[in-house]
């Protein structure tokens, strides 16, 4: 006989005679003629309730049935006499396929968030990660319903780059060459040309040069995939390897962007609401108690806009003693991000047309001659969730922004000939998945996001 998911066992519109369930113990329970399994397949955020009489033929076996054990359950799905519980199942067989001693880490009791960081391989079982890691791959989908629906064409770029599009230079090098023993120049360097890609190559930062290419050619496209960091970052929005999502228009200016960027984010919020409305009630209840009233408040408002230079008007205004003070040209802290969003606007708010200074080379210079058309999204509880700008399109300007990066011409031909051949206004952004999803369930670190979290001196997993 099939299986039948547990989701599908609670959603049931009749009672069946013959069902198979197979999952995980959460919990079990004795009484004198019987017993209550509590059996969770992670298909859902509620188990299902399984009762297994005395008088089975397998009962001498249900000391075997602990928690974190693995089940198969044959039997019948009835009407739950308890509360809070439609269906229930009446096993007409168990068997054990997996035991789990009393050893085993997730017990019923409270665990910390650090602790379950160290059992990563197990804490998926968790009621807490299994509703993250749900929502997590409900919010991938709906990233792709979003564009899809929107005639973007999806484009997978290299994760081995040449190339460092932000100029941070905190990139991962990739590389086959003997680190013991790497050959070297008659000048004493390290002889890349001798390396497996001929050149020093590194893992990406962001794939949104080559999305350039593609929308020079296709019109709206994006991007979704791994990127990496080799930032010394220890803070709670921060990993070395995380996700990018990162949309290019063409035809497309700064106000078209900062308009997708606010269409996007109110998307994901209501699409994560209407399919997983079970896991956000939990984080509701035990992560974050203001959590829906504050997505709620986020999609029945228009963003704020406001310009860099009103931005650090606001915040000088504002009274506050700063731990990083606020000055113009330097780039806004997290504290001033949040209090604009938190405290001012109280509500998601877009930052543009930052200094030219603070900012890539590719980013469009304004007619002051010292801001850029950029662009930040701001939202309440975490602060940047993205960040973007229109593309400098004219290839005398964007010659002038690479010297003045010191960076060279030769490394981007292929970059500078999308502004030679038939140039035109784009636009773009990139949004951190992992901060976004951290402002849908309220969960406070990254993490906590992440399957195998990837940070300073931690890879494990």
């Amino acid at each position: 006989m099939q299986r039948t998911l547990v989701k599908d066992a609670l959603n049931a519109t009749a009672p069946s005679d013959a069902i198979v369930l197979e999952g995980w113990v959460r919990t079990r329970r004795d009484a004198k003629a019987f017993s209550f399994i509590e059996l969770n397949d992670g298909s859902s955020f509620k188990g299902i309730q399984v009762i297994a009489n005395a008088s089975l033929p397998d009962y001498a076996h249900i000391d075997k049935v602990t928690t974190g054990a693995s089940i198969r359950i044959q039997g019948k799905l009835v009407a739950s006499q308890g509360q809070g519980q439609k269906w229930e199942v009446v096993a007409d067989s168990f068997t054990v396929v997996g035991e789990a001693d009393a050893t085993y880490p997730l017990q019923k009791k409270g665990h910390t968030l650090e602790f379950l960081r160290e059992i990563a391989h197990l804490r998926p079982r968790s009621n807490l990660f299994g509703a993250v890691f749900r929502v997590r791959s409900r919010l991938a989908y709906a990233v792709h319903q979003f564009f899809q629906s929107r005639s973007f064409f999806y484009v997978h770029t290299p994760i081995v780059t040449a190339s460092d599009c932000e100029g941070a230079g905190e990139m991962f090098r990739v590389s086959t060459l003997d680190p013991k023993n790497p050959p070297k120049t008659p000048e004493g360097a390290i002889d890349y040309k001798q390396d497996f890609f001929a050149r020093p190559t590194y893992l990406t930062v962001s794939g949104q040069l080559e999305a350039e290419v593609f929308a020079c050619a296709l019109s709206n496209v994006y991007t979704f995939g791994p990127t990496f960091r080799a930032e010394n970052s220890n803070t709670s929005r921060h990993a070395a390897e995380f996700w990018m999502i990162e949309p290019e228009m063409a035809f497309c200016d700064l106000q078209g962007d900062m308009a997708l960027a606010e269409d996007f984010v109110k998307y994901l919020i209501r699409d994560a609401k209407e399919h997983c409305a079970a896991d956000l009630e939990f984080f509701s209840k035990f992560v974050d108690k203001e959590l829906l009233s504050r997505l709620d408040f986020v999609l029945e408002r228009p963003f704020q806009r406001c310009s860099y230079t009103e931005a650090i008007d606001i915040l000088n205004k504002s009274g506050r003693k700063w731990d990083h003070p606020v000055i113009w040209g330097d780039n806004m802290q997290s504290e001033h991000e949040r209090y604009l969003a938190e405290e001012h606007f109280k509500c998601p708010v877009t930052v543009y047309n930052y200094p030219r200074t603070l900012k890539p080379f590719y980013m469009r210079v304004n007619e002051d001659g010292k801001t850029v058309a950029a662009m930040d999204l701001l939202v309440p509880g975490i602060g940047e969730i993205i960040g973007g700008s229109q593309r400098e399109e004219r290839l005398d300007v964007l010659r002038e922004n690479m010297a003045h990066h010191k960076l060279s011409e030769k490394d981007y031909w292929w970059y500078l000939d999308l502004r030679k051949y038939g140039s035109v206004p784009h636009a773009g952004f990139g949004m951190g998945f992992e901060r976004m999803l951290m402002f849908v369930t309220g969960v406070g670190n990254i993490r906590d996001v992440l399957p195998f979290a990837r940070t300073p001196g931690t890879a494990e997993f």
